[in-house]
């Protein structure tokens, strides 16, 4: 059996502020803050679409940090949890690196 130098907790809570960022971001109107300040109504439809993408690497991202702590498989053997929690962690970095390229591409 291989033994974590860390613990699972600190990519947990890693994956858990991402969520919180993104979700911050899409739902609270950070990013319409951040990118259509003016109101624009085109930009804001165009940021949606943005997020519409991001939300599939944002669903993924979730799968994975959730399967992390409930397949049995991934419980049992710390390589198999540290892959899938990498999943995560590399799928919320995309959400929110789509999010963030999209709404400077939609200005």
């Amino acid at each position: 059996m291989v033994r974590l130098r860390y613990s699972p907790i600190i990519p947990t809570i890693a994956s858990f502020l991402l969520a919180a960022l993104w979700a911050l971001s899409v739902f609270a109107g950070w990013g319409l803050q951040a990118f259509c300040a003016g109101g624009e109504a085109a930009c804001a439809q165009r940021l949606g679409a943005v997020t519409g993408v991001s939300g599939l690497f944002a669903a993924a991202a979730a799968v994975c940090t959730a399967g992390a702590w409930l397949l049995p498989f991934s419980r049992r053997d710390q390589r198999a949890f540290t892959r899938v929690m990498g999943a995560g962690m590399l799928a919320w970095i995309a959400a929110e690196g789509v999010l963030f390229l999209g709404g400077l591409l939609v200005r």
